[in-house]
């Protein structure tokens, strides 16, 4: 089974086994190497040629009965701060999506953005956050009239996402939304946006003390899941210390 897959997901509730933690942690170390030679760039101004971005004022929204669902959930379940988060992960996501030529869904992508951390802020004990999330977001999707592969695939996208080393083999929500958030937390390949975009982005969608909020929230999702992804990266991945150290003032 892939890890983050829903029927991993089923099998586990989101609790990793020992081969699965001993195959992290190359991909923690390639991360960590990536964020040092991306931040040393930033530093001496060094840019690549090609940059991802988004004008956010010409981009068109998906109008279901899905997004509309979707937005609801979120408006009503998640924090203001947690809310803007996930609406500049689907900025940044979608930007790099088009850097790297990958081929998205805009509303599957949408619709996973806005709820792929729709657990985060209310642990459940021994289920990882993004297991929950998928949960629910298959049950929105489904009451929505998505057929059953479109659900799925958000839901997979969401349970996939804070995999360490997601990859395409199961479809390009997960690793997209992945990097979409690792940009808005800890500025991980911030380095290959237009500046403008990102400073744009932060300005439509304030981060609102999202520093604090959202390490305390993985720290009370480490707790509660202490198997699980969110525990691992914590202990593993330095991730307070790398969004603390994250380029943004809050």
């Amino acid at each position: 089974m892939t890890t983050g897959s829903l029927e991993w997901a089923a099998a586990t509730s989101g609790n990793l086994r020992n081969a699965e933690r001993l195959r992290f942690l190359a991909p923690i170390l390639r991360t960590t190497v990536q964020y040092t030679a991306g931040r040393l760039r930033m530093l001496l101004g060094v840019r690549p040629q090609c940059v991802g971005t988004l004008d956010l004022d010409r981009l068109v929204l998906p109008d279901s009965q899905l997004v509309a669902d979707a937005l609801r959930e979120c408006r009503e379940t998640l924090t203001p701060s947690m809310q803007n988060h996930s609406l500049r992960t689907f900025a940044f996501g979608l930007a790099l999506a088009d850097l790297d030529g990958v081929r998205l869904d805009l509303e599957n992508f949408y619709v996973a953005s806005l709820l792929h951390d729709i657990a985060l802020e209310r642990p459940t004990p021994n289920r990882c956050f993004a297991v929950v999330g998928a949960e629910r977001a298959l049950a929105i999707a489904q009451r929505a009239g998505a057929n059953e592969a479109k659900a799925r695939a958000i839901a997979e996208g969401i349970c996939m996402h804070v995999t360490p080393g997601v990859g395409f083999e199961r479809g390009p929500i997960g690793p997209m939304l992945s990097a979409g958030a690792l940009v808005d937390l800890a500025g991980v390949r911030l380095w290959d946006l237009d500046p403008a975009f990102a400073h744009s982005a932060e300005e439509r969608h304030p981060r609102l003390a999202m520093k604090r909020h959202l390490t305390a929230c993985w720290a009370a999702e480490a707790r509660a899941v202490p198997g699980g992804r969110a525990a691992f990266i914590a202990r593993y991945a330095a991730f307070r210390l790398f969004v603390r150290l994250a380029p943004f003032r809050e």
